[in-house]
């Protein structure tokens, strides 16, 4: 029994409980009993309460409906259930269970109303704890925790509610039914399917689509066949499935046969010509419909738009007679994935409403253009706005921060996630992980990691390639050990997270045996990828002859990424001979690629040969082709500064260099000397020490020791590789000013600490 609460509300325990023997006293003589009537006048009170409660809570007025039940001298079951169920239906979901605590009593309605709010907030480890407190469950409180589990992709929970309950109806078995059909275990769900014969229509046209989503259109089609009834969502998911999977003519034959037709019909023939890239065909159609809908209009706009017929695409839309939320996102996306993203922003400015879909589209427009910093300002207004976030959306957004290295923000977004009641499956979690191991907190990422509940291959891969790029090779390798034992079948993708961590980590042995073992032990036949992995390995380990002779006798020939680690290997133990074979070979296949030009460079600078210096630079001039300009940049309290290299325009470049002139100083009293043999111009020495002085990835940690406060890692970002010459200075900066600094550059994450640096100097 629950303890009687009054929290400031007065409560009547008569109201939920059996009226008192005085109220059940007959009429005498036909005497009406005058408690009786003031018993039926409180009991209309309280309905009429009830449904104005109810009213309230539908049109979200939640204080109205506070305050009339705060008010009322009679509260039933049904007054409290309206609350709660108004609350969690107002996302207020903290009030509902406080309410829910507080009740008197509790009947069935109490209990499943609750149940259900956990179940719509995703806390299925609460809700379950719930269900099993329950003193009453009936077939609604089985069915709800058998939704809860089935549509966060918990099968085998669902399936173990299941296979306990004690009555079943249709919703049961097409709840277990859906759970295998939307989680991609189909021939579970066939099993199913076969095991009852009295399946409503519903359930066949889901198990039909359940075959199409896995392109198995015999046998959906067997189905289609089989079928005793068939409705007009039966003819139509037969049309779609077979437009969808390029099987037109059979779409055409079927639309034809179709007793009757709705805008349905007609859209999926539409859609199914626009997924071919028939656009002529699909206008044909969509012209000759007698009735559109949005979803008609939207599948035509979204068919000139995977076109690049952003005119055709404009037309429609301004055509349309009503447009819906959906046709405006529709237009974001499709200016944003053909580059015009101003264009994009002026359609998402002038929504009448958004949603959360609005927001992600334009969001990830900004940053699939490279707008990292505008992405990650849209977002910020969108948690200001109090929009409630999908599960596209945090992907996005954590996708955004992981680019750009943005982990406060990112940690926001995660705080967020977990607020809304996400659960860290793989979607999600997957996105999570990326996030903080680009953004350099490998720690945290491995937190994530160990708390996911399930873990598909991109959760080890990424935690695999994660761990490689911090130079972290052994504890790489020990994911792997791990993910075998698990039973996760490793991809080609693992395979090159595996070699890369041996690259990084200098590990020759470890990655010769497992480049020779991948077809014998898992079946992965060695792809260009791999045999780069081994070359870089093989040259970075200065065994140049060794990587040389394995690129030879590759089964295929090499690309210009092959190339392109020969070079760089070639540069760092200054073979010129070597590299300038692999520099010629790489500009035969990528003329533009300003990289090579550099590292071809470098190695005539490092080696003295400035005439030949010189004539890179005369080639590039002549090809048009321009060195991408190097720069740096970090996050400070969810803004991102940018530093390219001799800064002028940062507002605090006064302050930064002044600082920067002290650690000179400082460095050289440690006995640092520079590393001028990088620079590409044939000057005095004293001038090469000026030029190095001010890289964009010194002037980034300088400001980040002035502005991060101590006890915190410094975060910098760079484009390209990180030179020798600040990397040998950041190690010494680290000792001196006892900052942990993380450098990610293109190539790999440095963690500078105490004058070390975790890659070994051998990066």
């Amino acid at each position: 029994m629950h303890k009687r609460v009054t929290n400031g509300f007065r409560f009547l325990h008569s109201s939920s409980s059996q009226p008192t023997p005085n109220l059940r006293r007959k009429q005498h003589n036909g005497i009406p009993n005058p408690k009786r009537n003031r018993l039926s006048s409180a009991e209309e009170a309280v309905k009429s309460n009830n449904m104005a409660i109810s009213k309230h809570m539908r049109n979200g007025q939640l204080e109205s409906a506070h305050r009339i039940f705060n008010e009322m001298p009679h509260r039933t079951c049904v007054s409290w259930n309206a609350m709660i169920s108004g609350y969690i239906q107002n996302d207020k979901f903290d009030l509902a269970r406080k309410l829910f605590d507080n009740m008197p009593t509790r009947d069935s309605v109490s209990w499943n109303v609750m149940l259900s709010g956990y179940v719509r907030n995703r806390k299925l480890s609460l809700a379950r704890l719930l269900f099993d407190e329950m003193p009453h469950k009936d077939v609604v409180s089985w069915n709800t925790m058998l939704s809860g589990y089935a549509q966060n992709g918990y099968v085998n929970e669902a399936r173990e509610i299941f296979d306990e309950m004690p009555e079943k109806n249709d919703i049961s078995w097409n709840g277990v039914l859906a759970a295998y059909i939307q989680n991609g275990r189909i021939e579970s769900a066939y099993k199913l399917f076969e095991s009852k014969s009295d399946w409503e229509i519903v359930s066949w046209n889901s198990m039909m689509a359940g075959f199409l989503r896995r392109k198995k259109l015999v046998e959906a089609r067997c189905l289609f066949d089989r079928m005793g009834e068939r409705d007009l969502v039966s003819w139509n998911t037969m049309i779609s499935g077979y437009a969808q999977n390029g099987g037109l003519l059979e779409a055409q034959k079927l639309f034809e046969e179709a007793p009757v037709r709705d805008v349905f019909t007609w859209t999926a023939m539409v859609s199914g010509y626009v997924q071919n890239g028939m656009l002529t065909e699909a206008r044909t159609v969509f012209d000759e419909m007698p009735e559109k809908n949005s979803v008609s209009w939207n599948a035509m706009i979204v068919g000139y738009s995977q076109c690049g017929k952003m005119d055709m695409a404009r037309e429609l839309f301004e055509a349309m007679p009503c447009r819906s939320i959906s046709s405006w996102n529709t237009m974001i996306t499709g200016y944003a994935q053909n580059g015009e993203i101003d264009r994009a922003r002026s359609v998402f400015n002038n929504m009448p409403s958004r949603d959360s879909i609005s927001w992600s589209a334009i969001i990830a427009g900004y940053a699939h253009t490279g707008n990292s910093q505008e992405a990650m300002n849209l977002f910020i207004e969108m948690m200001r706005d109090g929009e409630r976030m999908n599960r596209s959306t945090f992907t996005c957004a954590l996708s955004t921060c992981a680019d750009v290295a943005a982990l406060e923000l990112g940690k926001q977004v995660h705080g967020r996630l977990v607020k809304a009641g996400y659960e860290l499956g793989c979607y999600v979690g997957n996105a999570l992980l990326a996030m903080y191991c680009k953004c350099g907190s490998v720690e945290e990422a491995h937190d994530v990691f160990e708390g996911m509940g399930e873990k598909d291959v991109v959760s080890w891969n990424t935690m695999i390639v994660g761990y490689a790029r911090h130079g972290f090779g052994k504890q790489a390798l020990e994911v792997f050990e791990s993910m075998k034992m698990k039973g996760t079948k490793p991809d080609d993708v693992t395979m090159v997270g595996v070699l890369s961590a041996c690259s990084h980590a200098g590990l020759v042995s470890e990655g010769k045996e497992y480049f020779h073992s991948m077809d014998k032990k898992y079946g992965i036949k060695a792809k260009a990828n791999h045999y780069t992995c081994m070359i870089d390995l093989l040259g970075r380990a200065g065994l140049l002859e060794d990587a040389e002779s394995l690129m030879r006798n590759m089964p295929f020939e090499p690309d210009a990424a092959t190339w392109g680690a020969l070079l760089g290997a070639s540069r760092t133990h200054g073979n010129t001979k070597l590299g300038e074979e692999a520099a010629r070979k790489c500009l035969e296949m990528e003329p533009e690629n300003s990289g090579m030009y550099v590292l071809l460079s470098n190695l005539y600078a490092s080696s003295g040969r400035w005439t030949d210096v010189q004539k890179m630079r005369v080639i590039m001039r002549d090809k048009g082709v321009n060195k991408v300009p190097g720069y740096s940049w970090m996050e400070v309290q969810n803004k991102i500064h940018i530093f390219s290299a001799g800064d002028s325009v940062h507002p605090e470049k006064d302050r930064i260099y002044a600082f920067l002139e002290e650690l000179d100083l400082l460095v050289k009293k440690e006995g640092f000397v520079s590393v001028t043999k990088m620079v590409l111009h044939d000057v005095e020495e004293e001038e090469k020490e000026h030029m190095l002085r001010y890289h964009s990835e010194k002037l980034a940690v300088a400001f980040g020791i002035l502005t991060v406060p101590p006890g915190r890692p410094i975060r910098v970002i760079k484009n390209l590789r990180v030179c020798e010459d600040c990397h040998k200075a950041i190690k010494v900066i680290s000792k001196i000013t006892g900052r942990l600094i993380i450098l990610r550059d293109s190539n790999r994450f440095h963690h500078f600490n105490n004058g070390s640096c975790s890659c070994g100097d051998y990066w």
